[in-house]
Protein backbone atom coordinates (compact mmCIF):
# COMPACT_ATOMS: atom_id res chain seq x y z
CA UNK A 1 0.00 0.00 0.00
CA UNK A 2 1.32 3.15 -0.96
CA UNK A 3 2.61 5.31 1.83
CA UNK A 4 0.26 8.17 1.05
CA UNK A 5 -2.64 5.82 1.41
CA UNK A 6 -1.14 4.48 4.80
CA UNK A 7 -0.41 8.41 6.50
CA UNK A 8 -4.31 9.03 5.29
CA UNK A 9 -5.52 5.70 6.89
CA UNK A 10 -4.06 7.12 10.42
CA UNK A 11 -5.44 10.57 10.07
CA UNK A 12 -9.17 8.86 9.56
CA UNK A 13 -8.68 6.64 12.30
CA UNK A 14 -7.36 8.96 14.47
CA UNK A 15 -9.95 11.78 13.95
CA UNK A 16 -12.85 8.93 14.17
CA UNK A 17 -11.20 8.40 17.59
CA UNK A 18 -11.51 12.00 18.56
CA UNK A 19 -15.01 12.05 17.60
CA UNK A 20 -15.75 8.94 19.45
CA UNK A 21 -14.07 10.18 22.34
CA UNK A 22 -15.65 13.17 22.32
CA UNK A 23 -19.16 12.03 21.56
CA UNK A 24 -19.10 9.72 24.65
CA UNK A 25 -18.07 12.46 26.67
CA UNK A 26 -20.47 14.80 25.85
CA UNK A 27 -23.04 11.68 26.47
CA UNK A 28 -21.70 11.22 29.92
CA UNK A 29 -21.89 15.00 30.79
CA UNK A 30 -25.09 14.80 29.72
CA UNK A 31 -26.19 12.10 31.87
CA UNK A 32 -24.63 13.97 34.54
CA UNK A 33 -26.54 16.85 33.83
CA UNK A 34 -29.84 15.12 33.82
CA UNK A 35 -29.02 12.93 37.16
CA UNK A 36 -28.01 16.75 38.98
CA UNK A 37 -31.44 18.08 37.45
CA UNK A 38 -33.15 15.26 38.66
CA UNK A 39 -32.18 15.65 42.26
CA UNK A 40 -32.76 19.34 42.13
CA UNK A 41 -36.55 18.66 41.05
CA UNK A 42 -36.73 16.34 44.04
CA UNK A 43 -35.41 18.51 46.71
CA UNK A 44 -37.45 21.48 45.73
CA UNK A 45 -40.57 19.89 46.10
CA UNK A 46 -39.33 17.93 48.78
CA UNK A 47 -38.35 21.03 50.92
CA UNK A 48 -41.80 22.85 49.70
CA UNK A 49 -43.61 19.95 51.28
CA UNK A 50 -41.57 20.18 54.74
CA UNK A 51 -42.09 23.73 54.76
CA UNK A 52 -45.96 23.03 53.99
CA UNK A 53 -46.07 20.37 56.46
CA UNK A 54 -49.34 18.72 55.19
CA UNK A 55 -49.22 15.77 54.18
CA UNK A 56 -52.47 15.43 51.83
CA UNK A 57 -51.58 18.62 50.30
CA UNK A 58 -47.75 17.27 49.53
CA UNK A 59 -49.31 14.02 48.03
CA UNK A 60 -51.56 16.27 45.88
CA UNK A 61 -49.37 18.88 44.70
CA UNK A 62 -47.34 16.07 42.86
CA UNK A 63 -49.86 14.76 41.10
CA UNK A 64 -50.52 18.40 39.62
CA UNK A 65 -47.11 19.43 39.22
CA UNK A 66 -46.53 16.06 37.30
CA UNK A 67 -49.50 17.06 35.18
CA UNK A 68 -48.21 20.48 34.34
CA UNK A 69 -44.83 19.28 33.95
CA UNK A 70 -45.25 16.24 31.43
CA UNK A 71 -47.77 18.53 28.88
CA UNK A 72 -44.35 20.80 28.70
CA UNK A 73 -41.41 18.30 29.23
CA UNK A 74 -42.46 15.26 28.48
CA UNK A 75 -42.68 11.69 30.30
CA UNK A 76 -39.74 12.06 32.47
CA UNK A 77 -41.72 13.92 35.16
CA UNK A 78 -44.78 11.18 35.16
CA UNK A 79 -46.04 11.35 38.78
CA UNK A 80 -43.86 8.23 39.59
CA UNK A 81 -41.02 9.81 38.48
CA UNK A 82 -41.39 12.78 40.54
CA UNK A 83 -41.71 10.48 43.15
CA UNK A 84 -38.37 8.88 42.38
CA UNK A 85 -36.81 12.11 42.33
CA UNK A 86 -38.40 13.13 45.46
CA UNK A 87 -37.13 9.98 47.02
CA UNK A 88 -33.46 10.36 45.64
CA UNK A 89 -33.39 14.12 47.22
CA UNK A 90 -34.52 12.53 50.55
CA UNK A 91 -31.89 9.83 50.06
CA UNK A 92 -29.20 11.50 49.66
CA UNK A 93 -29.25 14.67 50.91
CA UNK A 94 -25.63 15.83 50.03
CA UNK A 95 -25.71 17.57 46.85
CA UNK A 96 -21.86 17.51 46.00
CA UNK A 97 -21.81 13.93 46.84
CA UNK A 98 -24.20 13.52 44.21
CA UNK A 99 -22.71 15.76 42.06
CA UNK A 100 -19.18 13.14 42.27
CA UNK A 101 -21.81 10.21 41.41
CA UNK A 102 -23.29 11.53 38.49
CA UNK A 103 -19.67 11.87 36.80
CA UNK A 104 -19.70 7.68 36.48
CA UNK A 105 -23.64 6.76 37.41
CA UNK A 106 -26.58 7.23 35.21
CA UNK A 107 -30.15 7.72 37.10
CA UNK A 108 -30.39 4.54 36.25
CA UNK A 109 -27.79 3.36 38.65
CA UNK A 110 -29.45 5.47 41.18
CA UNK A 111 -32.73 4.09 40.39
CA UNK A 112 -31.31 1.04 41.46
CA UNK A 113 -29.39 2.13 44.87
CA UNK A 114 -32.64 3.91 46.27
CA UNK A 115 -34.48 1.06 47.19
CA UNK A 116 -32.11 0.16 49.71
CA UNK A 117 -33.11 0.09 53.06
CA UNK A 118 -29.88 2.07 54.89
CA UNK A 119 -27.20 4.63 53.86
CA UNK A 120 -24.50 2.43 54.40
CA UNK A 121 -25.75 0.01 52.33
CA UNK A 122 -26.06 2.89 49.67
CA UNK A 123 -22.72 4.19 50.05
CA UNK A 124 -21.39 0.84 49.62
CA UNK A 125 -22.47 -0.08 46.30
CA UNK A 126 -22.71 3.83 44.85
CA UNK A 127 -18.77 3.45 45.64
CA UNK A 128 -18.36 0.43 44.48
CA UNK A 129 -19.81 0.99 40.91
CA UNK A 130 -18.25 4.54 40.80
CA UNK A 131 -14.69 2.64 41.76
CA UNK A 132 -15.43 0.01 39.19
CA UNK A 133 -17.22 2.16 36.53
CA UNK A 134 -19.89 -0.32 36.87
CA UNK A 135 -22.76 -0.96 34.37
CA UNK A 136 -26.66 -0.89 35.78
CA UNK A 137 -26.70 -4.60 35.46
CA UNK A 138 -23.03 -5.09 37.21
CA UNK A 139 -24.25 -2.99 39.98
CA UNK A 140 -28.25 -5.19 40.07
CA UNK A 141 -25.89 -8.28 40.43
CA UNK A 142 -24.16 -7.05 43.37
CA UNK A 143 -26.61 -6.12 45.47
CA UNK A 144 -28.54 -9.16 44.34
CA UNK A 145 -25.05 -11.51 45.71
CA UNK A 146 -25.44 -9.37 49.05
CA UNK A 147 -21.74 -7.91 48.59
CA UNK A 148 -22.25 -5.78 51.00
CA UNK A 149 -23.68 -8.01 53.89
CA UNK A 150 -21.21 -10.23 53.13
CA UNK A 151 -18.22 -8.08 53.19
CA UNK A 152 -19.45 -6.19 56.81
CA UNK A 153 -19.30 -9.65 57.60
CA UNK A 154 -15.70 -10.23 56.76
CA UNK A 155 -14.87 -6.97 58.05
CA UNK A 156 -16.10 -7.91 61.40
CA UNK A 157 -13.39 -10.30 61.86
CA UNK A 158 -10.57 -7.57 61.13
CA UNK A 159 -11.83 -5.20 63.78
CA UNK A 160 -8.64 -5.37 65.41
CA UNK A 161 -6.40 -6.13 62.64
CA UNK A 162 -3.70 -3.84 61.43
CA UNK A 163 -2.59 -6.64 59.05
CA UNK A 164 -5.08 -7.19 56.51
CA UNK A 165 -6.67 -4.04 55.49
CA UNK A 166 -11.05 -3.89 55.30
CA UNK A 167 -13.07 -4.08 52.02
CA UNK A 168 -11.18 -6.74 50.41
CA UNK A 169 -12.49 -9.86 51.88
CA UNK A 170 -16.24 -11.80 52.17
CA UNK A 171 -17.88 -14.29 54.27
CA UNK A 172 -19.51 -16.53 52.83
CA UNK A 173 -18.07 -16.88 49.40
CA UNK A 174 -21.16 -17.65 46.98
CA UNK A 175 -19.39 -20.54 44.59
CA UNK A 176 -22.50 -22.21 43.07
CA UNK A 177 -21.24 -22.05 39.67
CA UNK A 178 -18.76 -24.58 40.26
CA UNK A 179 -21.45 -27.17 40.20
CA UNK A 180 -20.06 -29.17 42.28
CA UNK A 181 -22.65 -32.14 43.54
CA UNK A 182 -22.73 -34.03 47.70
CA UNK A 183 -19.47 -35.83 48.27
CA UNK A 184 -16.92 -33.88 46.47
CA UNK A 185 -13.32 -33.81 47.62
CA UNK A 186 -10.33 -30.92 48.10
CA UNK A 187 -9.52 -32.14 44.86
CA UNK A 188 -12.50 -31.50 43.24
CA UNK A 189 -13.10 -28.17 44.80
CA UNK A 190 -9.41 -26.79 43.46
CA UNK A 191 -10.05 -28.76 39.89
CA UNK A 192 -13.41 -26.82 39.84
CA UNK A 193 -12.16 -23.86 40.39
CA UNK A 194 -9.21 -23.65 38.09
CA UNK A 195 -11.90 -24.92 35.61
CA UNK A 196 -13.85 -21.57 36.83
CA UNK A 197 -11.03 -19.25 37.18
CA UNK A 198 -12.33 -16.04 35.78
CA UNK A 199 -15.82 -16.49 37.94
CA UNK A 200 -13.68 -17.52 40.90
CA UNK A 201 -11.74 -13.78 40.43
CA UNK A 202 -15.13 -12.22 40.25
CA UNK A 203 -16.41 -13.53 43.00
CA UNK A 204 -12.83 -13.11 45.10
CA UNK A 205 -13.40 -9.40 43.86
CA UNK A 206 -11.50 -6.43 41.86
CA UNK A 207 -7.42 -6.73 42.15
CA UNK A 208 -7.21 -10.33 42.09
CA UNK A 209 -4.34 -12.11 39.81
CA UNK A 210 -3.90 -16.03 39.80
CA UNK A 211 -0.65 -16.67 39.95
CA UNK A 212 -0.19 -20.33 40.80
CA UNK A 213 -1.78 -23.58 41.86
CA UNK A 214 -0.35 -26.06 44.07
CA UNK A 215 2.58 -23.75 45.13
CA UNK A 216 5.56 -26.21 46.03
CA UNK A 217 7.49 -25.51 49.19
CA UNK A 218 10.17 -27.45 50.56
CA UNK A 219 10.92 -27.12 53.92
CA UNK A 220 13.55 -29.37 56.04
CA UNK A 221 13.48 -31.52 53.27
CA UNK A 222 9.55 -32.01 53.13
CA UNK A 223 7.06 -31.10 50.08
CA UNK A 224 4.42 -28.69 51.39
CA UNK A 225 1.43 -27.77 48.58
CA UNK A 226 -0.42 -24.73 48.70
CA UNK A 227 -3.69 -24.75 47.14
CA UNK A 228 -3.96 -21.05 45.28
CA UNK A 229 -1.91 -17.98 45.24
CA UNK A 230 -3.24 -14.92 44.14
CA UNK A 231 -1.57 -11.49 43.86
CA UNK A 232 -3.31 -8.52 44.72
CA UNK A 233 -2.46 -5.27 42.96
CA UNK A 234 -4.01 -2.70 45.06
CA UNK A 235 -2.88 -4.56 48.61
CA UNK A 236 0.65 -5.19 47.03
CA UNK A 237 0.71 -8.49 48.46
CA UNK A 238 0.27 -12.10 47.67
CA UNK A 239 -2.35 -13.77 48.88
CA UNK A 240 -2.30 -17.67 49.68
CA UNK A 241 -5.92 -19.59 49.90
CA UNK A 242 -6.26 -22.62 51.37
CA UNK A 243 -9.07 -24.87 50.65
CA UNK A 244 -10.99 -26.79 53.32
CA UNK A 245 -14.01 -29.22 52.39
CA UNK A 246 -14.93 -29.56 56.56
CA UNK A 247 -15.31 -27.12 59.40
CA UNK A 248 -12.99 -24.90 60.20
CA UNK A 249 -9.94 -27.09 62.55
CA UNK A 250 -7.17 -25.18 65.01
CA UNK A 251 -4.36 -26.89 63.02
CA UNK A 252 -5.32 -25.32 59.71
CA UNK A 253 -3.57 -21.74 61.19
CA UNK A 254 -0.35 -23.40 62.18
CA UNK A 255 -0.41 -24.39 58.27
CA UNK A 256 -1.46 -21.05 56.71
CA UNK A 257 1.36 -19.35 59.21
CA UNK A 258 4.12 -21.63 57.70
CA UNK A 259 2.84 -20.91 54.00
CA UNK A 260 3.31 -17.05 55.00
CA UNK A 261 6.10 -17.26 56.73
CA UNK A 262 8.08 -19.20 53.87
CA UNK A 263 6.29 -16.90 50.93
CA UNK A 264 7.54 -13.82 53.21
CA UNK A 265 11.05 -15.29 53.44
CA UNK A 266 11.03 -16.69 49.45
CA UNK A 267 8.97 -15.33 47.49
CA UNK A 268 7.58 -11.56 48.30
CA UNK A 269 9.77 -8.69 46.32
CA UNK A 270 10.65 -5.35 46.99
CA UNK A 271 8.35 -3.04 47.67
CA UNK A 272 5.53 -5.87 48.60
CA UNK A 273 4.16 -5.87 51.69
CA UNK A 274 3.78 -9.22 53.92
CA UNK A 275 1.91 -12.36 52.15
CA UNK A 276 -1.94 -12.75 53.68
CA UNK A 277 -4.23 -15.76 53.97
CA UNK A 278 -7.71 -16.88 53.34
CA UNK A 279 -9.01 -20.23 54.74
CA UNK A 280 -11.51 -21.39 52.86
CA UNK A 281 -14.23 -23.88 54.64
CA UNK A 282 -17.53 -25.67 54.47
CA UNK A 283 -17.90 -24.33 57.88
CA UNK A 284 -16.18 -21.83 59.74
CA UNK A 285 -15.80 -22.70 63.62
CA UNK A 286 -16.27 -19.07 64.78
CA UNK A 287 -15.60 -19.45 68.34
CA UNK A 288 -12.21 -21.13 67.30
CA UNK A 289 -11.51 -18.13 64.68
CA UNK A 290 -12.47 -15.77 67.68
CA UNK A 291 -10.17 -17.23 70.27
CA UNK A 292 -7.30 -18.06 67.88
CA UNK A 293 -7.27 -14.09 67.12
CA UNK A 294 -6.10 -14.82 63.59
CA UNK A 295 -6.50 -11.48 62.20
CA UNK A 296 -3.23 -10.52 64.09
CA UNK A 297 -1.22 -13.08 61.90
CA UNK A 298 -3.06 -11.72 58.70
CA UNK A 299 -4.79 -14.66 58.10
CA UNK A 300 -8.86 -14.71 56.89
CA UNK A 301 -11.38 -17.49 57.72
CA UNK A 302 -14.60 -17.66 55.16
CA UNK A 303 -17.19 -19.97 54.84
CA UNK A 304 -17.97 -20.83 50.76
CA UNK A 305 -21.40 -22.00 49.62
CA UNK A 306 -21.66 -24.03 46.97
CA UNK A 307 -25.76 -23.89 46.43
CA UNK A 308 -27.91 -21.17 47.41
CA UNK A 309 -30.92 -21.11 49.33
CA UNK A 310 -33.50 -19.33 48.15
CA UNK A 311 -33.92 -15.25 48.35
CA UNK A 312 -35.47 -14.58 51.92
CA UNK A 313 -33.91 -17.43 53.15
CA UNK A 314 -30.61 -15.97 52.14
CA UNK A 315 -31.14 -12.54 53.67
CA UNK A 316 -32.35 -14.08 56.95
CA UNK A 317 -29.09 -16.49 56.90
CA UNK A 318 -26.60 -13.54 56.34
CA UNK A 319 -28.71 -11.18 58.87
CA UNK A 320 -28.45 -13.53 61.51
CA UNK A 321 -24.55 -14.25 60.63
CA UNK A 322 -24.28 -10.17 61.12
CA UNK A 323 -26.10 -10.18 63.78
CA UNK A 324 -23.99 -13.24 65.73
CA UNK A 325 -21.29 -11.93 64.72
CA UNK A 326 -21.57 -8.43 66.38
CA UNK A 327 -22.83 -10.14 70.02
CA UNK A 328 -19.82 -11.65 69.77
CA UNK A 329 -17.61 -8.52 69.18
CA UNK A 330 -19.93 -7.25 72.52
CA UNK A 331 -18.82 -9.94 74.53
CA UNK A 332 -15.58 -9.76 74.14
CA UNK A 333 -15.17 -6.01 74.36
CA UNK A 334 -17.45 -6.30 77.96
CA UNK A 335 -14.64 -8.75 79.10
CA UNK A 336 -12.07 -6.41 78.58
Amino acid sequence: MPIEKIEYRDLLNELISLIENAKQQVISQANSALTVLFWSVGKRILNHNLQNKRGEYGKQIVVTLSRELVEKFGNNYEEKNLRRMIQFADKYSDFENVVTLSRHLSWSHFLALIPLKDQNTRDFYGNLAYNNLFGVRDLREKIKQKVFERTENANLQLLESKNIEKGIFKDPYFLDFLGLKDGYLENDLESAILKELELFILELGNGFTFVERQKRMIIDGDDYNLDLLFYHRKLKRLVAIELKIDKFKAKYKGQMELYLKWLDKYEKQDGEQPPIGLILCAVASKEQIELLEMHKDGIIVAEYWTELPAKEILEAKLHETLIEARERIARKQLRE
